[in-house]
């Protein structure tokens, strides 16, 4: 399974749900995660953006 963000499901850009995806995660509990890890110092905003640039759209 190739990692892309899925054009359904998606909440932003599709990057938790493409995550999620690709390592057999719940979309929920990624999502839930990346909104945790937001609450710690550092670039995880950053991160998702750039993920939200490289990853490629599913067809």
């Amino acid at each position: 399974m190739n990692l892309s963000r899925p054009q359904h499901d998606k909440w932003i850009a599709g990057v938790c749900a493409g995550l999620a995806e690709r390592f057999g995660l719940g979309k929920g509990l990624v999502r839930f995660l990346f909104i945790l890890s937001c609450l710690l110092p550092g670039t995880q905003v950053i991160v998702y953006i750039v993920l939200w640039i490289l990853m490629p759209k599913s067809s």
